[in-house]
């Protein structure tokens, strides 16, 4: 910020000249509204400060927060999505895959590393919600599976990160097999008596709620999360009644015993460390 100060006439003025803060600098907490800088989001691991509100963030953000000193070997990174169905509606699935991938820099609405958390082997496969509303597609459900793989050929631990709006419609029902694929997979890690831990961040919702989201040894939610299968509105037209307060909350939903824990996001690798550290004893 640069001041200017003038004499003329016997009148001294004073002029500010205000510069603009660079796009992503600042940002409106979706909740309390209070404006929150991107050094203290970061130090904070991306939870309000004055609210405790947990942002929604994607991989690469997990990955910082999970993995020790931000170390990881990314696994199956080339695998992209096709378009097997020629599919369009106000426009073709592949200028939607092109603007998102120019959008985001992801290839696809998931990513899966390698590394440690507290010392302890571990895969993460993490979902992007930027991408396409974190719609599950073919890539989503074949990085899970090959990721898998490499936990039961390594014999290391698989942590899931969810967060979606459910199936990628473009793809039909090749995205609704993505569910039985994951499913079947993650039977043969409970065979080989690895550790799944699913955690379900804002928004688990449609298919991957319906599949490997809830399919953890222990599932772990991040709180006010949205957790569930249809929307609200869409529930509340089908049954033609009110709601409870809190509906579709990860708070609701451990009440209801679909939870194990509701870990706040600053603890979470703390967290997460002892449940592998307990589960692989």
């Amino acid at each position: 910020m640069a001041w200017f100060k003038r004499e003329e006439k016997g009148i001294i003025t004073t002029t500010e000249e205000k510069k603009e803060a660079p796009d992503g600098i600042w940002l409106k907490c979706p909740n309390c509204k209070k404006p929150l800088h991107y050094k203290e989001q970061v130090e904070n691991q991306y939870v309000c400060h004055y609210c405790n509100y947990h942002l929604r963030i994607g991989s690469k953000e997990y990955f910082s927060i999970l993995f020790d000193d931000n170390e990881f070997t990314e696994l199956f990174p080339d695998l992209i999505s096709g378009d097997p169905l020629n599919f369009a509606d106000t426009k073709k699935y592949v200028d939607r895959l092109a603007e998102s991938k120019a959008k985001t820099g992801l290839k696809d609405a998931i990513r899966a590393a390698y590394g440690k958390i507290n010392d302890q082997d571990i895969v993460i496969a993490c979902m992007d919600f930027a991408f396409i509303g974190g719609s599950m597609g073919s890539v989503v459900g074949e990085k899970i599976a090959q990721s898998i793989n490499y936990c039961l050929e390594h014999k290391v631990p698989f942590l899931m990160i969810s967060k979606s709006g459910g199936a990628r419609m473009m793809e039909a029902a090749f995205s609704l097999m993505q569910m039985a694929k994951t499913s079947a997979k993650l039977a043969l890690l409970a065979q080989a008596k690895l550790p799944y831990i699913s955690l379900l961040t804002d928004p688990t919702t449609g298919g991957v709620t319906a599949s490997y989201a809830m399919l953890g040894d222990i599932n772990v939610s991040e709180p006010g999360a949205l957790i569930g299968f249809a929307g609200p509105r869409v529930i509340k037209e089908t049954i033609k009644k009110d709601l409870p307060k809190g509906f579709q909350t990860a708070e609701f939903v451990l009440e209801h015993g679909f939870l194990d824990f509701i870990v706040d996001r600053r603890r979470m690798k703390e967290q997460l460390g002892n449940f592998v550290k307990m589960m692989n004893n």
